[in-house]
């Protein structure tokens, strides 16, 4: 049975993938932090799920979860690693705590190069390790990878960084033959949308991004409940490594012209409209 790898494997996108590569008959070892989330999901998946319990910003405990899934592998390769743990720190830059900010990048980009570089080996990326059916990697961004709304710039700006990281790391991955293919959602029904309402927007009650933010904070609600399923984007996680040919970059969002028009209109006028949809304008 071949076996991938899938971190923030709890709920939304993440366990979208675990139930989709189960369900197709892969053996799935998936990224946890917390025991009552890895006995719930070896309940939900049984025989084809493995528990890894493991922060993806501790280095240690990653090293340690990559050396327990070499073992169970059995000195077969791994078939493919999906970095898809994150989070979301919403707020307005100018205001945000670097704290926060840090603890953004710490895990959406740190966190991933973190995973990659202990899990590598096992796909065939290593000079003893070399295979004739590499493993190929996917990549969790966004479409705020690409675009940035305002009051996620956090979040945005390590997304953006996610993309450029994948690109090099695909380049760089050529000499082992491990492909690495991004997978860029937009809005999906997972819990990460549920958190926008319990986002605290009292404490920028004193700047003028008051309302503002609740305008934001309200859309995000919205796009939420209208989400696409987090099965989704299982399937096209499915897609990028198991088809003969795949695409780099792969966009699934319920908001495809909204998507484009941002990635393609002038971004000067992209930015009238946001501010004036937002009340972002200038203020005397």
């Amino acid at each position: 049975m071949k076996s991938i790898v899938v971190t923030g494997a709890s709920t939304g996108i993440g366990w979208g993938c675990v139930k989709v590569l189960a369900g197709k008959g892969f053996h799935v070892f998936g990224s946890v932090r917390k025991q009552p989330d890895a006995e719930r999901l070896s309940k939900e998946f049984g025989a084809s799920f493995t528990p890894l319990i493991f922060d993806v910003t501790d280095e240690a405990a990653v090293a340690a979860a990559a050396r327990a899934t070499d073992a169970k592998l059995n000195g077969q390769p791994l078939f493919g690693l999906v970095n898809n743990a994150g989070i979301a720190n919403p707020g307005p830059l100018l205001h945000i705590d670097i704290a926060s900010f840090r603890q953004q990048l710490e895990v959406n980009v740190t966190g991933q190069l973190i995973v990659t570089q202990a899990f590598a080996p096992l796909l065939g990326a290593a000079p003893d390790r070399k295979t004739a059916t590499p493993g190929r990697i996917c990549m969790m961004s966004s479409v705020g990878g690409k675009q940035a709304a305002p009051f996620v710039g956090a979040y945005s700006g390590s997304k953006f960084a996610l993309e450029g990281v994948s690109e090099a790391l695909r380049r760089e991955l050529m000499i082992y033959g491990v492909d690495v293919i991004i997978i860029a959602p937009g809005a999906i029904a997972t819990p990460i949308w549920d958190k926008a309402d319990t986002v605290d927007v009292a404490r920028y009650a004193n700047t003028p991004y008051a309302k503002p933010l609740s305008r934001v904070k309200t859309y995000m609600l919205d796009m939420g409940r209208k989400g696409l399923a987090p099965e989704r984007i299982g399937e096209t996680v499915h897609t990028a490594l198991t088809t003969s040919n795949p695409k780099t970059r792969y966009v699934i969002t319920p908001e495809p012209l909204t998507n484009w028009l941002g990635n393609n209109l002038p971004k000067r006028l992209v930015d009238s409209t946001i501010a004036k949809r937002l009340g972002l304008t200038r203020q005397s």
